[in-house]
């Protein structure tokens, strides 16, 4: 049964209180991983080692790759990583733009907007029905494409009280010390130490954990952050309920080793913020000694708060399709784009636009960046929040690259094997790679039966990224040719040929992952992109959650499954290059970018009976689903809406 968590992995604010966090429930079961880390990827917590600050860590780009296990992927050095690149490859890619046609450029300059709120105000401007309508953006003739928004953020100011350390043992939620927030006190500041608790190196050695007990009101925003003064202590915080369901958490905030969470709190009631060391969760919050040890221990200061937040919206009127970027700098900590409905589709706290290709146009280089595509026309929300200060917030429209270019998208799927630069995905560089035929016989499929299978995985493959997208009729300029190795000449290096290639193994290609997009690219403004589908770890004998053979039995039709299975990875790393960001792999939606790491039985399509290639096998498609919480996006994300749009004519 797939899992419902509410967990963030990065600080997260819900904006207008309009999407709530649901309450957890059990971590992934893989066997080979203790429960406390179990419970750290529960709650969108990384717990591989972690790259020196300024170092690119190893392995595959998590947000590009189906990766077989989460708990091998530094999240956070990927975070900080992609951060600082992004100033750089903002400021190349303009200088590419500014060479690029006209068409294909940003607006000589952009429209000043100021807030209308006042300095020093709040309310007027606090959420999507009562945002600064601006009037004449949108990308038509003589609306104006680009924006920049100037304005001010100003919540409830909160003196903190300084307060004494928690008497040990605090380290689960009812020996939690109580900080008298909501009880007379709005916020608190002390100093405490993680490792001089009885469960610290000195004592039992399984992780030493501070809990804080607090109460709150509806709508007010409670803060939890911690600063550490000689960097010996990595910090995570979390936040949870008192039937211990994780709220919010947070590892590494602003570019340091510290962090911050924030939760708008939907109904009164009462909550325990936790600090732990990185890679240091209990697996079970109400027994102090559920840890598994060697984590980091030292001083660290805490600030905890309950407070009204400001936040700020602005309105514009998109046209579906419309491909919006925002960039904010400043003193806020979140940016987010909500829809017609109005529903987030795109929060951020971070600049992961580093992903993007150089052909895009959309606007990176920020304190956070967000991206949308619009599938209806109307009103859309551009939302800021976090901090207190002044922002400056860039805001651009494009229409999909496509519109009206020939020829039209073409995907081309190559089960040839091939030669393939793989150090454009972190590889080894000129390699080659196997082909499909060589992995048939690994889930006892006959070579003879390589064309029915070939033939099997390219409906697979149309029917997501084709059939499903006409059958919406979101875009009925949506064309999309799907070709494949077996019955078409390779049109590999013509225009608007994008591939995916089918075949070799981690070992041969140098990327330890399943597969891997080129970039992910929302408008598709690059359409001629690689990806891989590596076959060694689909082929793994039974056992591996990550083997298509773990889940057949002498009752599957193995060609059925096998199809539609690797149908689904393949689809998966074209929507990437199509514009899609990964979605949770473990809440109760299935959905094809769903991300690698857990659940590979639910991307690929096994029913309840957990086998495939039988009756109650699910069809696995694109649609709406909540953004993967490891990688710090949140709100719902319309994965076939972003690809409707961007494989246009």
């Amino acid at each position: 049964m797939r899992r419902s968590i509410a967990t963030v992995g990065a600080a997260v604010l819900v904006l207008a209180g309009l999407a709530q966090a649901t309450p957890s429930a059990a971590a992934p079961s893989d066997p080979g991983l203790s429960p406390a880390d179990r419970a750290s990827l529960a709650a969108g917590l990384p717990v591989a080692p972690k790259a020196a600050l300024g170092s690119k860590p190893a392995g595959p780009n998590p947000y590009l790759a189906m990766v077989p296990d989460a708990a091998k992927v530094d999240y956070s050095g990927w975070d900080h990583y992609l951060q600082r690149q992004a100033s750089g490859k903002a400021a190349a890619r303009l200088k590419a733009l500014a060479a690029a046609p006209a068409a294909a450029r940003p607006a000589a300059s952009a429209v000043v907007v100021d807030e209308d709120e006042p300095d020093g105000n709040r309310g007027s401007n606090d959420d999507p029905a009562s945002a600064q309508l601006i009037r004449n953006f949108g990308t038509g003739s003589g609306q104006d494409s680009r924006l920049r928004i100037l304005g001010s953020l100003d919540p409830e100011f909160v003196s903190p009280t300084t307060i004494a350390a928690n008497p040990e043992d605090d380290g689960a939620i009812p020996l939690a010390g109580d900080t008298g927030i909501g009880a007379g006190r709005d916020g608190i500041v002390t100093d405490a130490q993680i490792g001089d608790g009885p469960h610290g190196s000195a004592g039992t050695g399984t992780n030493d954990f501070d809990f804080y007990k607090l109460t709150a009101p509806a709508g007010k925003v409670v803060t939890v952050k911690t600063a550490t003064p000689n960097g010996a202590l990595d910090t995570v915080v979390v936040l949870y309920d008192p039937a211990g369901n994780v709220l919010a958490a947070n590892d590494d905030f602003g570019g340091s080793l510290d962090s911050q969470l924030s939760y708008k709190v939907p109904a009164e009631g009462t909550f325990y913020a936790l600090v732990a060391a990185y890679s240091g969760l209990p697996a079970d919050p109400f027994d102090p000694a559920s840890g598994d040890g060697g984590a980091s221990e030292g001083p660290y200061t805490l600030t905890i708060t309950s407070a009204a937040d400001d936040t700020d919206f602005f309105a514009v009127k998109l046209k579906a399709g419309d491909v919006l970027g925002a960039a904010a700098k400043g003193a806020n900590t979140f940016l987010t784009v909500y829809d017609t409905t109005p529903r987030e589709v795109h929060g951020s706290q971070q600049d992961a636009s580093f992903i993007y290709p150089m052909a895009s146009p959309l606007p990176g280089g920020g304190k956070q960046v967000t991206d949308y595509v619009a599938t209806k026309s109307g009103w859309h929300y551009v939302g800021v929040s976090g901090g207190s200060g002044s922002y400056d917030i860039t805001v651009e429209g494009y229409r999909p690259a496509l519109q009206g270019a020939k020829p039209t998208q073409t995907l081309y799927l190559d089960f040839d094997g091939a030669r393939v630069n793989t150090a454009t995905f972190g590889g080894t560089g000129n390699v080659d790679l196997a082909p499909f035929s060589a992995f048939l016989g690994k889930w006892g499929i006959a070579r003879a039966d390589e064309d029915r299978l070939i033939d099997a995985v390219t409906a697979s493959v149309t029917e997501n990224l084709k059939q499903d997208m006409v059958a919406s009729g979101l875009n009925s300029r949506f064309k999309l040719k799907v070709l494949n190795s077996k019955d078409d000449p390779d049109p590999w290096g013509k225009a608007n040929v994008s591939r995916i290639v089918v075949g070799g193994t981690i070992a041969e290609s140098g990327v330890p992952t399943i597969g891997i997009a080129q970039s992910i690219d929302p408008g598709n403004f690059e359409t001629e992109e690689t990806a891989l589908v590596l076959l060694d770890v689909l082929s793994n004998p039974a056992g591996d959650p990550a083997s298509l053979n773990t889940y057949l039995t002498s009752g599957s039709d193995r060609i059925a499954f096998v199809s539609h299975a690797l149908g689904n990875v393949i689809s998966h790393e074209g929507g990437h290059f199509f514009g899609n960001w990964h979605t949770d792999n473990s809440d109760a939606v299935a959905n094809v970018q769903d991300a690698g790491g857990a659940n590979f039985d639910v991307l690929f399509g096994v029913g309840p009976d957990k086998v495939g290639g039988t009756a109650d096998d699910p069809d696995v498609d694109f649609g709406d689903d909540r953004f993967s919480p490891a990688e710090g996006f949140v709100g719902t994300e319309d994965t076939l809406g972003r690809i409707v749009f961007g494989v246009t004519s």
